[in-house]
C-alpha cells in the first residue's frame, strides 16, 4: 500500500504502520517545521518531504492507498482560542483537497478531543461528501499502556468503494458501509461528544469500524489509571530538566506535537483483518 503522511511532524504514523501487518511504503511527507523535517530526513531518508501542505501538487503523487495526517490541533485545543474554522491554522480543507484529489482506499485522522465539539463534524461531512464511510473514536494514550491519558479523536475511513480480499461479492462492502458506516448515528460527533465512541471501553466495536481489540478480549480500564505501564520506560528518554542537551526544546516540541504509533500499529492491524475478510 503507498501511504502519503500529511502534517508529519517526526513521523508517528509512518512508524506505526511500518510496525503493523500492513505492507506499506511511505512514498511522501509533508512537513513545514524544519526540526521536524530534519527528523524524517534522518529516519526516512529515501522518503521526500514536501515543504507546505496548502502548495502541495497532489496530481503529482500517482496512486495512493492511505492518507494519514494529525492536522494542527491549534484551533480545536481547550488550550488555545478554539477559534476553530476561523483559525488561519486551520488545515484541514488542505487534507480533504487531497483526499479528494488522490482518493485513497483508507484515511486516517488524528486531533485532540476538543475536536469532537468543534469542527469533527464538518470532517465527517466532507469525508461522507467525498463517498468515504468514517468512523471517530476516542483513543487515549494509556490504552497502549502509556503512563498519562491523552485523549485523542481519531478518525479512520474508507472508500465505500472497496473490495475486501477473499470476498466474493463485492457489493457486501457497499452494504456494509451504508448500515454500519456514518448513517449510523454513533458516527455523527454531537456537540457533547457523547455520540463518539470510546476507546478505553469499547475499542472500535459494536459496528462501528475496525476493531482494535479482538471479540471477547478482556479490556484493562487500569492501563487508563496508570498502574500498567506495559513496555513503557519510567521515565522518558529525553531529559525535562538537563541543561546541554541540543536542540532540547525542539526535541520536546517534536514529543508534545507527536501522535502515539503504538495506536496506530493496532487500527493498521484492524485494517488488515478487514482486507482480509475476517
Amino acid at each position: 500500500m503507498r501511504h502519503l503522511d500529511l502534517f508529519s511532524g517526526i513521523g508517528g504514523f509512518a512508524l506505526g504502520l511500518q510496525r503493523s501487518r500492513l505492507d506499506v511504503e511511505t512514498i511522501g511527507f509533508c512537513e513545514i517545521d524544519k526540526y521536524a523535517t530534519r527528523v524524517l530526513n534522518k529516519n526516512f531518508p529515501d522518503v521526500p518531504v514536501y515543504h507546505d501542505v496548502r502548495t502541495l501538487d497532489a496530481d503529482r503523487l500517482g496512486t495512493i492507498d492511505i492518507i494519514t495526517g494529525g492536522y494542527p490541533c491549534q484551533p480545536f485545543s481547550v488550550a488555545g482560542k478554539q477559534r476553530g474554522t476561523a483559525d488561519d491554522r486551520h488545515l484541514w480543507p488542505e487534507m480533504h483537497r487531497i483526499v479528494a484529489t488522490t482518493r485513497p482506499t483508507w484515511v486516517i485522522a488524528e486531533n485532540v478531543a476538543g475536536h469532537i465539539k468543534l469542527g469533527l463534524d464538518q470532517v465527517l461531512s466532507d469525508l461522507e461528501n467525498e463517498d468515504y464511510t468514517a468512523w471517530p473514536v476516542v483513543i487515549p494514550a494509556c490504552a497502549k499502556d502509556a503512563p498519562h491519558r491523552r485523549d485523542r479523536v481519531w478518525v479512520v475511513a474508507h472508500s465505500k468503494g472497496i473490495r475486501r480480499e477473499g470476498s466474493s461479492n463485492a457489493g457486501n462492502c457497499n452494504e456494509d458501509s451504508e448500515t454500519q458506516g456514518r448513517s449510523n448515528k454513533s458516527t455523527r460527533a454531537s456537540s457533547t461528544g457523547d455520540d463518539v465512541a470510546n476507546a478505553t471501553a469499547q475499542g472500535l466495536q459494536d459496528g462501528r469500524g475496525p476493531q482494535v481489540h479482538k471479540p471477547g478480549q478482556e479490556q484493562q480500564p487500569e492501563r487508563c489509571s496508570g498502574t500498567d505501564r506495559g513496555l513503557w520506560p519510567t521515565e522518558p528518554a529525553v531529559g525535562r530538566v538537563a541543561h546541554g542537551i541540543p536542540s532540547r526544546v525542539d526535541r520536546l516540541k517534536g514529543l508534545g506535537n507527536a501522535i502515539v504509533p503504538q495506536i496506530v500499529t493496532e487500527i493498521a492491524n484492524a485494517i488488515h483483518a478487514m482486507n482480509q475478510g475476517r
